[in-house]
């Protein structure tokens, strides 16, 4: 297990347009990729582009969405998850589990289009980790 550079911190929102706006007109964002839906997850998101990383912004389809659910908890949004890369998540979730960790699901593809899974928070001090398998194309996550 290599833990690898943050890709992203995703933040739940209520509105993924009304967020766009905050990060432009706030912080003068300038690099925002087009919002998409991940149906298999009940989200769409939106990546602002930061020099250095990412902000992942989530929307919930509907109240079935596990974002749902934290917005209901925190109705204006907020930070959801950070998301670190790993070279091989097969081999990052054996040495999670090996080690005790509570690994929530199977991997699956992500936003970026490679394999992801998360991590329970209680085994990060209350924090809500995503990892990530690098992608093989190293601009794969700009947008």
């Amino acid at each position: 297990m290599k833990l690898g550079r943050l890709n992203h911190v995703g933040v739940a929102t209520p509105s993924i347009k009304r967020s766009v706006e905050t990060y432009r007109t706030l912080l003068g964002a300038e690099a925002i990729g087009e919002p998409f839906d991940l149906p298999a997850q009940g989200v769409r998101v939106c990546f602002v582009d930061a020099p250095n990383t990412q902000i992942e912004l989530i929307e919930p389809f509907d109240d079935t969405s596990p974002i749902a659910g934290f917005l209901r908890k925190n109705p204006a949004g907020g930070q959801h998850h950070v998301c670190f890369e790993v070279p091989d998540i097969h081999a990052a979730v054996a040495h999670l589990k090996s080690e005790g960790a509570t690994v929530l699901g199977e991997p699956r593809i992500g936003a970026h289009g490679t394999p992801i899974v998360f991590v329970h928070p209680k085994d990060f001090g209350g924090l809500l980790v995503e990892l990530m398998e690098t992608p093989q194309d190293e601009h794969a996550g700009d947008h």
